[in-house]
Order: C-alpha cells, then structure tokens, then sequence
C-alpha cells in the first residue's frame, strides 16, 4: 500500500462511521447479515484503497460509495430484489387508529420504494433517510447533481403517482383536512 492507515486512524473512522455505513447497507438490502457483510467490506476496501483518498475533500461521501458501490455489488451477484423492513419514520402520538394507519403508509411506502430502479431507490434513501444534502448524494454515488436531481424527480414523481392511487393514502388525506381544522398537524 502507497499510502496506509494506522489502527488508530481506522479505528476513529470505525467508530464514527460504521452505524451509518451499516444503515446505509441496511436500508439498501433490508438484511442485516448482508449489512454486516458490507460494512465489513466497507472498511477492509477503506484500508486498501485509503492510498485514493483526496484528503482536501470530506471523507464521508467517499465512504458513502465505496458503501453503496459494495452494496451494488452484492445486490448484482445475489440478485435480491426483497421489502425493506425498516420504518425510520416516527410514529403519530395521537390514537391507536392513527399509528395504526401510519405503521401501514409506512409499509406501503416502502414496497413502493423498493419497486423504484437501484439508482433512484440509492437517491431516495441517502437524501431522505440518511438525510444527505443533493451535492453529498451526487459525491458518494460519483454521479452529476443533475443526474441525483433527475434520479430524485423520477423517483418521486413515480412515488405519488403510485401513492394517489393507493386507499390508504386517500384516507390519511381525509384524516389530514379533519386535522388541519382542528389546528393540529399531519405526517404528509
């Protein structure tokens, strides 16, 4: 290696970064062994490939794609094409009828994202739920931001159309304008 990585170094980088990279590999594949192996593999490619790093930039989008590039990687070799299971959102405080509901557009939202192509469903997760800036997103991913922003548009256009068609949708919405008169605030 041209350039290494003392264990301390690795071991900060380690730690500040692995939950991420795991939620990242997480959200991507929803299996945890998969996760794991990622993060894994993240870290061991970190070490190999640190000689590549440009330290005048941010280190995080580039652990960002070295996380999704793996996860590519993975994904095209196993060929999973599976639901994720993890519902980031907070659920509503207010009845077990609301909760219920938003527990369900949960689920629902994440089959819909999961039908989405790799790339748009990459862009949906690392801006919304990892709750990345476009120009991070377009970083780790090596992509133009007008390709991030393009990939964001079609996915989300592609999204509420699926989701106006979608029942439970359409009674949140009800919910929602009974909500607003009684001066209290909505999920969507």
């Amino acid at each position: 290696m041209p350039e290494s990585i003392d264990k301390d170094r690795l071991e900060v980088l380690f730690n500040k970064h692995s939950s991420l990279v795991y939620r990242t590999a997480y959200f991507l594949t929803k299996s945890s062994a998969m996760a794991d192996d990622i993060t894994q593999e993240t870290f061991i490619r970190i070490i190999k490939k640190i000689h590549l790093y440009d330290s005048t930039k941010q280190i995080e989008p580039w652990i960002y794609r070295i996380t999704v590039n793996i996860t590519r990687n993975m994904i095209r070799k196993q060929k999973i094409k599976k639901l994720f299971g993890m519902n980031p959102i907070a659920p509503l405080e207010n009845s077990v009828e609301q909760s219920i509901l938003q527990t369900e557009m949960e689920d629902q939202l994440w089959k819909e994202i999961n039908l989405l192509p790799q790339k748009s469903k990459e862009v949906i997760i690392l801006h919304y739920y990892l709750e990345l800036k476009l120009d991070e997103v377009s970083d780790s991913l090596n992509i133009p931001i007008g390709t991030c922003k393009s990939r964001l548009n079609y996915a989300l256009t592609k999204l509420r159309s699926r989701l106006s068609k979608n029942e439970l949708f359409k009674v949140e919405e009800k919910l929602k304008g009974r909500e607003l008169n009684e001066g209290k605030q909505s999920y969507f």
